[in-house]
């Protein structure tokens, strides 16, 4: 029987873009369906998160992101743009935000259709693995035929269902909350929350408890 399990996602979170890899190659090797489930960053959520935590933290994560892509042997590289703009000098959020919302309804609109993760890994190696104008010219569609998908449709959708994808955005963080955890990346399976792209071999072993194969077992 084919096993489940829910990805909650930032396209804004580095650690994400780590993880996210590695779980659809396991959903594509074992009897497994992986729901992504996108969620606005804490940039979005929390403006003032970065002006609350320790000097030290974005220092830090800069530092850790690029040891995790280089000890995985994934590609890594600042995006360009930020999905979210940010005087990263001030940590000020800016009022408007031309990409975060655009991207993140995006992967909602492609989770509607049972190919979230497949979109998100493409739409992230955009962002974070070192390409320059990810969301201009054709980088975008090119990603999204890559999983399958049309570029135009989800535009049209994320203009007209705005408001419904937000929604449908704003019920994943509710229950990713639900599941006992905040952040991101978090795989949920059986109800239980594994946090960080350090936990992927540990939510592995505990489908394997219940059950998981390979598909070409």
């Amino acid at each position: 029987m084919t096993l489940q399990a829910d990805l909650f996602f930032s396209f804004r979170s580095p650690y994400s873009y780590l993880a996210v890899g590695r779980y659809r190659a396991m959903a594509e090797a074992y009897d497994l369906a992986i729901t992504l489930r996108p969620v606005y960053p804490l940039a979005i959520r929390q403006p003032d998160f970065f002006e609350r935590n320790h000097p030290n933290w974005l220092g830090y994560t800069l530092r850790d992101v690029l040891r995790v892509a280089q000890f995985e042997g994934i590609a890594f590289g600042a995006p360009r743009p930020d999905p979210i703009v940010q005087d990263l000098m001030t940590r000020t959020i800016a009022a408007e935000q031309p990409h975060i919302y655009r991207i993140t309804r995006l992967g909602q609109a492609a989770a509607r259709r049972g190919k979230g993760l497949a979109f998100a890994h493409e739409a992230a190696q955009l962002i974070w693995g070192g390409a320059e104008g990810w969301h201009e010219g054709e980088h975008l569609a090119r990603a999204a035929a890559r999983a399958g998908l049309d570029l135009a449709e989800l535009d049209a959708e994320a203009t007209a269902e705005a408001e419904a994808l937000d929604a449908e955005i704003a019920a994943n963080q509710a229950a990713l909350e639900a599941a006992g955890h905040w952040g991101v990346p978090t795989l949920v399976f059986g109800g239980e929350p594994f946090f960080g792209q350090d936990r992927i071999a540990m939510a592995q072993w505990r489908m394997e408890q219940k059950g998981l194969v390979r598909r070409d077992a």
